[in-house]
């Protein structure tokens, strides 16, 4: 295909997404929100401890 055909049909593709049909591939945006935020608040709490945990080890073998 020439250039001039991957454009046309570029602009068919967005002009079609715009007026409301589905794109194939769900964008990064979409994926993210459809996501759980339960997995990043477990991340986060065990991250937490593991951090927090090294920090009091740190701490006592300083001051101990």
């Amino acid at each position: 295909p020439t250039e001039f055909d991957l454009r046309r049909k570029n602009a068919q593709f967005a002009n079609a997404v715009r007026s409301g049909k589905k794109a194939v591939k769900p964008s990064h945006q979409e994926r993210l929100s459809k996501r759980s935020p339960l997995s990043l608040w477990a991340l986060g709490i065990v991250l937490f401890v593991v951090v927090g945990g090294v920090i009091f080890e740190l701490a006592r073998l300083v001051f101990l």
